[in-house]
């Protein structure tokens, strides 16, 4: 039998990047950490017939490949809204969420322990990349994914997929020709943050909870892109977000929002909590893509679990925090 401490020390360390390459895969921080127990159990099953013939990192990629190609087949792809093929949305029409997409989710970095910094560091990407690779069919995505993401060699690649290095080859050459190249906007991660990108950050806090439209719109690129799943709708230009915060967000007052700084995807983002009497409650969580000293993207989410992954509460009481 299978001895569980010698499983675990063998694998329990890659906890964390295997839960980011399932992320990668599938779009989805929560379908991630489902199919994460399903990667294990088939590992533990398997353990005792672990010969080392490859590290028992790539073995367990291989495990966490295909686990995620098998339930890729009955799931459509992630989108944002932006990657629907419509035009942007005029932000005074009235905002109507459709829950029958199943929409792109970010990764929030709690969800990866700790170190998560060092695994987000060295292996996690953007949300605009993650959109870009939901495009691809699985093999094309697991083949990129493991050869520009995770450096593994033609060989792995090939051993991971159960396919010849020339057909891993081939699939990744065809992925990078489908993403492209500048074709995706990505933004600083937080350990690369200047002082005055913090401060950017910072701002876009402190503006909604000031109730302070102008001051959200200020720190806006002219061209920013805003985004909110599962609403299909997506605004384009400072001003039109602007617009859209003032007519549609439920806050009308300085206090009636509190943010909370936390990050995913690397990316700086906070928890957004609306005043509900004397406690605020969860509403979104903000992943923002800072370029150039401007906050160029804006994705708000609104599913509770991703709150729960980022180690965030679900209400506020009291005065609000120094952040």
């Amino acid at each position: 039998m299978t001895d569980d401490r010698d499983f675990e020390a063998a694998t329990g360390a890659l906890r964390a990047e295997l839960l980011v390459h399932c992320y990668h895969m599938l779009g989805s921080a929560t379908d991630a950490e489902d199919v994460l127990q399903d990667v294990y159990l088939r590992a533990w099953q398997a353990f005792h017939s672990f010969e080392g013939r490859s590290s028992v990192r790539t073995w367990m990629y291989r495990i966490a490949t295909n686990t995620c190609l098998n339930a890729l087949e009955s799931r459509a792809r992630r989108p944002l809204p932006s990657g629907l093929g419509t035009e942007a949305s005029d932000p005074r029409e009235p905002v109507i969420p459709n829950h029958e997409i199943p929409w792109l989710q970010p990764l929030p970095d709690g969800a990866l322990g700790d170190p998560a910094s060092t695994v987000t560091a060295r292996e996690s990407v953007g949300l605009a990349m993650v959109a870009a690779m939901q495009e691809l069919p699985a093999r094309q995505r697991a083949a990129l994914i493991l050869r520009d993401v995770l450096a593994f060699s033609a060989a792995e690649t090939a051993e991971a997929l159960d396919m010849t290095v020339e057909a891993a080859n081939s699939a990744l050459s065809r992925a990078r020709r489908a993403v492209g190249e500048g074709t995706r906007l990505e933004g600083r991660r937080v350990a690369e943050l200047s002082d005055h990108e913090r401060q950017v950050w910072d701002e876009f806090c402190a503006a909604f909870e000031r109730h302070d439209i102008p001051g959200v719109v200020d720190v806006l690129a002219a061209d920013a892109v805003w985004e909110m799943p599962p609403f299909p709708g997506w605004y384009l230009g400072a001003e039109n977000i602007g617009v859209l915060t003032l007519s549609q967000c439920p806050a009308k007052e300085a206090g009636d929002i509190r943010m909370i700084k936390t990050s995913c995807n690397g990316l700086p983002a906070a928890g957004m909590f609306m005043r509900d009497g004397d406690v605020w409650r969860r509403f979104q969580l903000d992943v923002l893509t800072i370029v150039d000293g401007r906050v160029a993207h804006v994705g708000a989410f609104f599913e509770p679990e991703l709150f729960s992954l980022a180690g965030l509460p679900e209400t506020l009481s009291g005065a609000a925090e120094d952040r």
